[in-house]
């Protein structure tokens, strides 16, 4: 957390709000969430500089600069981009590890609970090379039907690992991988590569629906997860199995189970359902 849907609506409220504001100021108050940069180098880059775009990428928030620089966040479990115009809680500004002034008394905090996510200035090369190691974005046009089957036929990893691997798919962690393969009737242990095609094609448009749905309801919040302005994802509420480990089934009734054998992430599958 948070993954696709998430970021994705983290960067469509940072777009629509910061594209074009220009960086006065830089304040770093927790200079460890910083990775290839230190804070005198961030402030000497990106002061003055102007914000043309903010878009996701995997699970990352990315702004690019006028400088052809890019500030690349990866907010991992607690972290996120709160804008502020000046009435953002104490119990949110406490925990802002760095801030972007924008003018017009606008703010752009990195807040983050427990600093486990990270904040990184790349130059074009640098990141061309970073980015080279994702793998595709399941809700791109390119990632057809027969794409997926290609990908899991030289797999040997639980399909369920396979999924949350950002160097074959991105952007899918642990909330959407079970939910999808529960979609798509699959155990979350099986190989990856004995999928059939028909169950390929299921999991394929299981993937797609519930992120396309999770973005919908802006991302799905449990503790820490907020949007720029501070609100709750929506999506808890439809979620089918995940953090439903004991309850019933909604599609046959049977208890769900919840197990830490693959990965040691938390798995929550219909043993009926799911095979």
């Amino acid at each position: 957390m948070p993954e696709l849907p998430e970021t994705e609506t983290m960067a469509r409220d940072l777009h629509r709000e910061i594209a074009g504001r220009t960086i006065e100021r830089v304040a770093v108050h927790r200079p460890d969430v910083l990775r290839e940069v230190d804070a005198k180098e961030l402030a000497r880059r990106t002061r003055g500089v102007t914000i043309l775009r903010a878009w996701r990428r995997a699970k990352l928030v990315v702004l690019d600069l006028s400088s052809a620089d890019r500030i690349v966040v990866q907010p991992r479990f607690t972290g996120a981009l709160l804008l502020d115009h000046g009435a953002l809680a104490e119990s949110e500004r406490r925990f802002s590890t760095l801030e972007f002034a924008l003018g017009d008394g606008l703010t752009l905090h990195y807040r983050d609970i427990r600093r486990l996510g990270t904040v990184t200035l790349m130059a074009p090369v640098r990141w061309a090379d970073y980015e080279s190691a994702l793998g595709m974005e399941p809700l791109d046009p390119s990632f057809c039907d027969s794409y997926l089957p290609a990908l899991l036929r030289g797999s040997s990893q639980a399909v369920k690992k396979f999924l949350m691997d950002q160097r074959r798919v991105a952007g899918i962690g642990n909330i959407y991988a079970n939910e999808a393969l529960w979609g798509a009737r699959i155990d979350p242990s099986r190989t990856a590569r004995t999928l059939q095609p028909d169950e390929t094609r299921a999991l394929h448009a299981a993937l797609q629906n519930v992120l396309a749905e999770a973005v919908s309801a802006r991302g799905t919040s449990f503790r820490d997860y907020r949007d720029p302005t501070g609100e709750r994802g929506g999506f808890a509420a439809h979620l089918a199995v995940y953090g439903r480990g004991g309850e019933s089934c909604s599609r046959c009734g049977a208890r769900l189970v919840e197990t830490h054998a693959i990965d040691g992430r938390s798995t929550v599958l219909c043993a009926w359902c799911q095979r």
